[in-house]
């Protein structure tokens, strides 16, 4: 015989919190409009702080699809963690709500300052960017469960239906989070000051949502503690706004010294400009009044230094002037105008066709005094045509035109982009932009690349020249004495560290023991002669023999059997 069930005891267990109809001061239906207005903001707010993420360790690490990975994957495993912890905090989900909001406006609007602030007085931020994805990760993964039981108890509905609501409001938000950083914080407000920003929306978001809206669920003691920690995350947010310019200042100093003069945000890059305010193009350190000698950086790598860029310039440059005409040069990059310059010294040169994707450079190239009279004002010559635009595009759109409209071959083609080994830039050293830039070379017309350093990165450097290879050019790969470039923006401060520089900046007294070289590909339809013209200009750090000794040395390091880099498969990062 089986037992009846007891009876439930009455007046002993009502429902827990999270299954009371909350008490609000509006209506259900308004009040569940608020919690997913809160829910699309929170959304916006928690992207931005992704993207900036993503943005600055890009910036100050360099290989943006290796930061954008990490950030990623560990937010999103955060995320989940976050999740499962708040499930102890369903019991009282508006107090819960605003401790993470308040939370996450603070660890997420602080992030960039502080990561930049790692970077710069402490050489490395890679550790602290795994430690605020991590926080951010779990405090966004805690908002979902606690606004599905405060949208639940607004008004009861079926789970499904909730759901769909929420996600809704949570991708929207997401959305117009994703277009506002790009389009409105980053250009408007700059990283710190967009970061900072978006926290105190999220923090006034959050705290309204609980502070007013669900202010009968809260006992006094609780209303004061969350009034008390929002009005604290506000203060020094907005204080951080206050001071985010004399910070941004004093981290330049601590990353390039004190003698940083031009700092600009073109909207392609950051550009810093040290020294070179003396009378020579190139002054030298100790000179009064000088500044030391100029130094350009882009995104914290130094790509030009005035003491010794002549060198790369000149074999970059002079070798592909040789074995035929050079009427018509092109340049792709090369928007200081130091490579124009080089050019530009051979009488028969008739015209030269620049193609550089940021205007701030070629602002700087002609306007400011020291870098313009290092480069000679090279780019204010009648002979010289400037493009702003991205090198592969261009090249696309003259392989597109009609035979009437497209230009006439060029004798030469010199490639002075960034480092293959930084990710934005290994569509300019794959086989479709080599097969595009073949296509404007005359018959008899060379193509040089800087491919990069031959021996510190060797699988690179013969994978740029095996794509060279791969659109039918005959390759002669060469090298010179030199730094290899950085991948890192700014100083590094490990123990024996190589000189952080970038392509065109090498060693005031290299040492080839060490493998410091830069790499260049010099290729044409047919083998090109290789040397320097008849009518080559007299050369201040480069001569017939160590060009000479540069081709034998790098081909006892030649790696065979390199495949190609292409737009679906690049080779070049990892």
């Amino acid at each position: 015989m089986i037992d009846p069930p007891e009876p439930a005891p009455t007046g002993v267990l009502g429902p827990p919190e999270d299954l009371t109809p909350a008490r609000l001061p509006v209506p259900a239906g308004l009040g569940r409009l608020l919690v997913l207005g809160v829910v699309f903001v929170c959304a916006a707010c928690g992207l931005v702080y992704e993207l900036e993420l993503v943005a600055l360790a890009t910036y100050l690490v360099g290989d943006s699809v290796t930061q954008a990975s990490v950030v990623l994957s560990v937010m999103v495993f955060a995320m989940g963690v976050g999740a499962l912890l708040a499930k102890r905090l369903r019991c009282r989900a508006a107090v819960g709500f605003g401790a993470v909001e308040a939370g996450l406006a603070l660890v997420g609007g602080a992030s960039a300052m502080a990561l930049y602030a790692c970077f710069a007085w402490f050489g490395q931020s890679r550790s602290a960017l795994v430690g605020f994805s991590l926080a951010i990760g779990i405090l966004i993964g805690a908002e979902v469960p606690l606004l599905m039981t405060l949208i639940q108890r607004v008004r009861r509905q079926d789970a499904g239906g909730a759901v769909a609501d929420l996600f809704a409001a949570d991708y929207v938000g997401a959305l117009v989070g994703g277009l506002a950083f790009p389009f409105l914080l980053l250009p408007s407000f700059g990283q710190l000051t967009g970061a900072l920003l978006t926290g105190g929306v999220n923090a006034v978001a959050g705290g309204v949502l609980v502070l007013w809206l669900f202010r009968r669920d809260l006992t006094v003691r609780a209303r004061w503690a969350l009034l008390g920690a929002n009005a604290l995350v506000l203060a020094l947010l907005a204080t951080g706004m206050v001071l985010a310019t004399p910070f941004e200042r004093a981290a330049r100093q601590a990353v390039y010294g004190s003698s940083a003069r031009v700092a600009v945000q073109t909207g392609i890059q950051e550009v810093v400009m040290t020294g070179g305010t003396g009378g020579g193009a190139g002054a030298r350190p100790g000179r009064k009044g000088s500044g030391g000698p100029l130094a350009l950086y882009l995104d914290g790598r130094l790509r030009v230094s005035a003491e010794t860029e002549f060198r790369y310039h000149e074999a970059l440059v002079h070798p592909a002037m040789a074995g035929g005409p050079h009427h018509r040069v092109l340049v792709l990059g090369g928007g200081d105008g130091l490579a124009v310059r080089e050019i530009l010294r051979y009488r028969s040169v008739r015209s030269v066709t620049v193609v550089e994707l940021d205007p701030g450079v070629l602002h700087l190239a002609r306007t400011d005094p020291g870098l313009s009279r290092l480069n000679r004002h090279s780019l204010s010559d009648p002979r010289v045509h400037v493009v702003t635009e991205d090198a592969f595009d261009w090249l696309r759109e003259q392989g597109m035109r009609g035979g009437g409209r497209r230009p006439a071959p060029y004798d030469v083609i010199v490639s002075d982009l960034p480092d293959p080994g930084i990710a934005a830039s290994t569509k300019l050293y794959s086989q479709e932009f080599y097969g595009l830039a073949a296509r404007m070379l005359a018959e008899d017309g060379r193509l040089v690349v800087h491919a990069g350093p031959p021996v510190e990165r060797a699988r690179l450097y013969w994978t740029v020249e095996a794509t060279v290879r791969s659109v039918g050019l005959a390759t002669v790969p060469y090298r010179l004495p030199g730094r290899p470039a950085s991948f890192y923006g700014g100083p590094d401060r490990a123990a024996d560290p190589l000189p952080l520089v970038d392509a065109e900046v090498p060693a005031a007294a290299p040492s080839a023991g060490r493998g410091r070289y830069w790499g260049f590909v010099l290729a044409a339809r047919h083998r090109p002669r290789f040397g320097l013209a008849p009518d080559a200009p007299p050369l201040g750090g480069l001569g017939r023999e160590e060009l000479e000794a540069g081709r034998r040395g790098v081909a006892r390091g030649r790696i065979l059997g390199l495949p190609a880099s292409t737009l679906i498969h690049p080779r070049y990062l990892g």
